[in-house]
């Protein structure tokens, strides 16, 4: 199994109210790295973060199937599974991609759990493309940092739930558009997630910027912070790569 862990997909830009598809992200590789893992006429199955937003999902699932054909990449079967289509999940061996939606980190995780994705991908031997949330809850233990709100203040509201384990990475994503919100009153990155970040490390990652696990190694490209025990750093720019993990 392969899993390509990104902050945006891409795939569609909003006009006048509308989703209008356009090709998937290029920067840094990723549509590349995408086609390189890619198997001709593909069987897809979406994954929603919002099992019960219909119309939500159906506008996704509907762009993403323009957007696949713009930038090459061929499918002969893409479907959604959604609550209306749980169980789609019980022929994930037939699947070549698994698409892991972007959404509300916490409202993914009780989907996946309740589909028991963690537990079915153990055998899974295809590729996983996540995005947003998506790649968030890949983690094996998930950073779900308040982003709705009420959440930042909610003193039951779980910052830390277990994911699906495919890496021990926990990802910020959109970085460079939500690094000056306001949530609660709080600052979201200096108040909210420094404080999370205090003997954990959080990667914020740019739209544009990606992980890749083969399972051998996790590679980090494009733009990309560390943020630990309340300090930022930068670790990647846009054009780069690192190893963030490799095993013997």
């Amino acid at each position: 199994m392969k899993a390509i862990l990104t902050s945006s997909l891409g795939g569609s830009i909003k006009a006048d109210g509308m989703r209008i598809p356009i090709p998937l992200m290029r920067e840094n590789g990723q549509l590349d790295k995408i086609k390189a893992f890619w198997h001709e006429n593909s069987k897809i199955l979406l994954v929603s973060a919002s099992p019960d937003d219909y119309g939500r999902n159906e506008g996704i699932l509907n762009c993403l199937k323009e957007s696949f054909h713009m930038s090459g990449l061929n499918f002969s079967l893409f479907m959604m599974c959604d609550a209306r289509t749980e169980k789609l999940i019980e022929r994930l061996s037939e699947m070549d991609v698994i698409l892991l939606t972007g959404g509300h980190v916490p409202t993914q995780n009780t989907f996946l759990k309740r589909i028991r994705l963690k537990e079915r991908l153990r055998k899974y031997e295809g590729l996983i493309i996540a995005w947003s949330a998506g790649s968030m809850n890949c983690a094996e233990i998930v950073y779900a940092g308040p982003e709705s709100e009420g959440e930042a203040i909610d003193p039951n509201y779980q910052r830390w739930i277990s994911g699906l384990g495919l890496t021990k990475v926990n990802i910020l994503p959109h970085f460079e558009r939500i690094k000056e919100d306001i949530l609660d009153g709080f600052r979201l990155i200096e108040d909210i997630t420094y404080a999370d970040s205090i003997g954990h490390e959080i990667l914020a990652l740019n739209d544009g910027s990606y992980i890749v696990v083969d399972g051998v190694t996790e590679t980090l490209y494009g733009e990309a912070y560390s943020i630990k025990d309340g300090c930022q750093k930068q670790i990647c720019k846009n054009g780069e790569s690192i190893i963030l993990e490799s095993k013997p």
